[in-house]
């Protein structure tokens, strides 16, 4: 017969495995690869719509807030690429007109 007890000390309780510098990393380069997309196809003349991306980027910012002060400084090199990327994103569809 097995014995299924359970602790009452949440000390002994199994902690579960939370990455995320690696998590913000991860929705970072999803993020860049689509803002490139954009771009490309916005500087080629095609419609695009942005909607969804401020939320992205406010779920992207609220991980780095997540993070301890130092992966969040190291984290800071992703976030500065993505940031440029959605200026030139900017100016991509200011160029192209309506």
């Amino acid at each position: 017969m097995m014995n299924l007890s359970v602790s009452h000390d949440p000390e002994l309780w199994p902690q579960p495995v939370h990455d995320a510098a690696g998590e913000l990393a991860s929705l970072s380069k999803t993020l860049h690869d689509t803002v490139n997309l954009a771009a490309g196809l916005a500087a080629g003349g095609r419609r695009v719509d942005v909607t969804g991306l401020e939320r992205s980027v406010g779920l992207l910012c609220a991980k780095a807030l997540d993070l301890p002060p130092r992966e969040g400084r190291a984290a800071c090199a992703l976030l500065f690429s993505l940031l440029g990327r959605i200026d030139a994103l900017g100016v991509a569809l200011r160029t192209a007109g309506p």
